[in-house]
C-alpha cells in the first residue's frame, strides 16, 4: 500500500518505520524537508514531499502531527488529495499549556472532539482514530509480557476502519472498535491516562489491554 504521512516529529518517523518494515510504500510530508534529512539518509526506501504531494501519494493518509496546527495541515495538504481515502488520526487535542500534576490540559471538552471537528470540516476523508493512546516507542510490534496490548479505534467508515484494523495486526495490536467518531471523545482523553505515568515516574513503555470475559 502507498502510505503519505503528515508529519516529521517522531511520531510520524516511527509509524513511517513501521509501514516500510512491513513492505509498504511511504511518503513524508512536511513543511520542512531538512527535519528529516537523517531519518530519509537512514530510510532511503522512504521519500520526502510536501504535505499535498504526500496526501495525494497514499492511498492512505496518517495524520501524526500537533493537534494545535492539525486543521492547518489537512488544508495544505488539500481537501482533493484526502477525499475518499482512510486517514488514520493519530492526533490529540493537546492545549499548549504545562500539565498539572502530570495531566495535560486539552482544547476540547466532552462534547466534542479533534477528530469529530475535523471529520466535520473534510468530510469526504473518511477518518479513523488510532496510535493516539500510546506513545511512539511501543507502536510498532511491541512485546508485552501479557500479550497483545489494545488499539482503540473509532469512524464513520466501515471500510476505512477495515483498513486501519489490517495496518493495526501488522504492527502487533488488537483492535477494539469502539463505533462512530463520536467515540473519540473518549478515546482522546486515553492520551492523557497514558501520560501520567510517563510524567510522573518517567514510564513511557506500557499501553492499555481491554479484557473481556468469554
Amino acid at each position: 500500500m502507498k502510505v503519505g504521512i503528515l508529519g516529521s516529529g517522531d511520531v510520524a518517523k516511527t509509524l513511517a518505520g513501521g509501514f516500510l518494515r512491513h513492505g509498504h510504500e511511504v511518503m513524508l510530508g512536511t513543511r520542512d524537508a531538512s527535519k528529516l534529512a537523517d531519518w530519509a539518509t537512514q530510510n532511503p526506501k522512504a521519500s520526502i514531499g510536501s504535505f499535498s504531494t504526500a496526501a495525494g501519494f497514499g492511498e492512505l493518509v496518517v495524520l501524526a502531527v500537533k493537534g494545535t496546527v492539525v486543521g492547518e495541515v489537512l488544508r495544505a495538504a488539500g481537501r482533493e488529495n484526502l477525499a475518499g481515502k482512510p486517514v488514520i488520526d493519530a492526533t490529540n487535542p493537546i492545549a499548549d499549556a504545562p500539565p498539572t500534576h502530570g495531566v495535560l490540559k486539552f482544547f476540547t471538552n466532552h462534547e466534542e472532539s479533534l477528530m469529530e471537528r475535523l471529520q466535520r470540516e473534510f468530510a469526504e476523508a473518511h477518518f479513523v482514530k488510532a496510535f493516539n493512546s500510546v506513545g511512539y516507542a511501543c507502536m510498532i510490534n511491541p512485546q508485552f509480557k501479557d500479550g497483545k496490548p489494545t488499539m482503540f479505534i473509532c469512524g464513520n467508515n466501515e471500510a476505512a476502519k477495515k483498513t486501519v484494523t489490517q495496518i493495526i495486526d501488522q504492527f502487533g495490536w488488537e483492535t477494539a472498535d469502539m463505533g462512530k467518531a463520536e467515540a473519540a471523545r473518549a478515546l482522546e482523553p486515553l492520551c492523557i491516562l497514558w501520560c501520567i505515568p510517563a510524567f510522573l515516574r518517567n514510564d513511557f513503555t506500557h499501553a492499555f489491554k481491554l479484557l473481556t470475559k468469554s
